[in-house]
C-alpha cells in the first residue's frame, strides 16, 4: 500500500511537478488551497501533507494551525515556501510543522525528505503493512492471516487497514465514519457495530492472534 500524500500549492506548474516526482512511489493528491485541501480531507486520510505556505485565502500557517488543533494533528506537515529565511522556518516549526523546505529544491531532496518523515510518523513505505499475523497488501488490495487469505467485503477492508494502521491506539467512533464511511455518512451507527461483529467473526475463523477491542463510550482498538 503506498502512502497517500497531499500537496497544497497554488501554482499548476509546481503541482503537476510534484504529482510527477511522487507518483512513482506515492499516491498524490494535489490541491490549490485551503478549501480543496479541506475538501480531500473529508473523503481520507493522508500519511503526510506539502504545504506552501503563499496561498491565495488563507495561508499555509494559518492551515496549518488548524490541522494541528484538529484530529490531524498527528499528520507530518512538511512546510514549502519560497521564504527561505530563518524566521520562516522557525515560525513554520513552532507552529507544528515536521519539517520545512525552501524553494528551490531538487525531485531528490523532495523524496528524500518525504520518506524520512514518513519512517518518523512510523508509516510504511514499502506497500505493505504488518501487525502480529496481519499483511496488508495495498498492491493487491488483500489480506492474509498467518498467510492464508482473509475475504473481506470493501467496508470491512478498508476497517482492518484503520484500525491495522493505528494498532494498539483506541479509534474514536467518528473517526472511524469519517475514515470509511466518510463524514458526510448518515445513517445507523449500529452499521459500525455490525461491520465489527463481521470482522471478529472472520478473524476468529481464520485464527487470528489479533482481536478487535471495544473501549466502552469511546470505539474500538485492534490489539
Amino acid at each position: 500500500m503506498k502512502p497517500l500524500i497531499f500537496v497544497v500549492e497554488d501554482e499548476q506548474a509546481l503541482r503537476e511537478l510534484y504529482q510527477y516526482s511522487l507518483e512513482g512511489e506515492f499516491e498524490v493528491g494535489c490541491f490549490a488551497d485551503g478549501v480543496e485541501l479541506d475538501a480531500a480531507l473529508r473523503q481520507g486520510r493522508p500519511d503526510l501533507i506539502l504545504l506552501d505556505i503563499m496561498l491565495p485565502g488563507e495561508d499555509g500557517y494559518a492551515i496549518l494551525t488548524r490541522l494541528k488543533k484538529g484530529h490531524l494533528t498527528d499528520i507530518p506537515v512538511i512546510i514549502v515556501s519560497a521564504k527561505g529565511e530563518e524566521l520562516s522556518k522557525v515560525k513554520g516549526l513552532n507552529l507544528g510543522a515536521a519539517d520545512y523546505m525552501a524553494k528551490p529544491f531538487g525531485v531528490l531532496e523532495l523524496i528524500a525528505r518525504v520518506k524520512a518523515n514518513l519512517r518518523k510518523g512510523g508509516k510504511s513505505i514499502a506497500g505493505r503493512l504488518e501487525y502480529k499475523d496481519i499483511l496488508i497488501d495495498g498492491a493487491k488490495h488483500s489480506i492474509t492471516v498467518a498467510g492464508q487469505p482473509l475475504e473481506l467485503t470493501l467496508k470491512e477492508y478498508n476497517l482492518l487497514l484503520l484500525l491495522s494502521r493505528e494498532a494498539d491506539k483506541v479509534q474514536a467512533r467518528e473517526e472511524i465514519f469519517s475514515q470509511v464511511w466518510g463524514s458526510d455518512f448518515v445513517g445507523e451507527t449500529r452499521t459500525l457495530d455490525m461491520h465489527i461483529k463481521e470482522l471478529r467473526r472472520k478473524l476468529k475463523d481464520a485464527g487470528s492472534l489479533c482481536e478487535i477491542v471495544t473501549v466502552r463510550s469511546v470505539g474500538y482498538m485492534l490489539r
